[in-house]
């Protein structure tokens, strides 16, 4: 299914921690964090500004972003859970 959002809102996919520490100790599924890293799989056009013209995103496809933990909606598309945010909740770009 294709999907793209509106406006500025973005469709991350979530990038899955390590399952261990560094120390070697397995981290179980129920003690597990959220991650807060995520790739862009799709970006709206962009924001309508107060003069009408539309303000394409700064991001892109393929950019690796944080985020904050309780940020965005979870969706579910073709199996995947993915989540649908505002540009403005990403906090950066990981170069």
């Amino acid at each position: 299914m294709e999907f793209r959002p509106l406006h500025d809102r973005v469709l991350i996919r979530r990038i899955e921690s390590d399952e261990k520490t560094a120390g070697g100790i397995i981290i179980p599924d129920t003690a597990k964090e959220k991650p807060m890293e995520g790739e862009v799989v799709s970006c709206g056009p962009g924001a309508r500004g107060d003069d009408g013209e539309i303000q394409p995103l700064e991001l892109k496809k393929g950019d690796r972003v944080l985020f904050g933990k309780w940020s965005g909606t979870e969706v579910k598309l073709d199996g995947q859970e993915l989540i649908i945010m505002k540009e403005s909740d990403i906090m950066g770009v990981i170069a």
